[in-house]
């Protein structure tokens, strides 16, 4: 499974972006699942957040929903700062 998280927005305006792939991970059905639920709770046209806020682009092989901040679930939280710390 490939996971790509992209962070526009902001105070500074600038652009964040990273990349998971959990092919072969001892942990890939953990991510699966967040990866899923995440999926699940965030909308498919990118959402009003607020000035200065954050607006995220969440791709799941291929598929991509959005979100922004405050508006964050659990989950959807959970997966941008898990994939931002970990991915390349």
């Amino acid at each position: 499974m490939r996971i790509r998280v992209r962070r526009t927005g902001g105070f500074a305006g600038i652009e964040r972006r990273a990349e998971v792939d959990t092919s072969g991970r001892p942990d890939a059905h953990e991510w699966q699942t967040l990866a899923e639920r995440a999926l699940a709770s965030a909308g498919r046209t990118p959402t009003a957040g607020v000035p200065d806020g954050f607006h995220y682009e969440i791709t799941v092989d291929g598929r991509t929903v959005h979100t922004a901040d405050p508006r964050l679930t659990e989950d959807e939280r959970a997966l941008i700062t898990r994939v931002l710390k970990e991915g390349a």
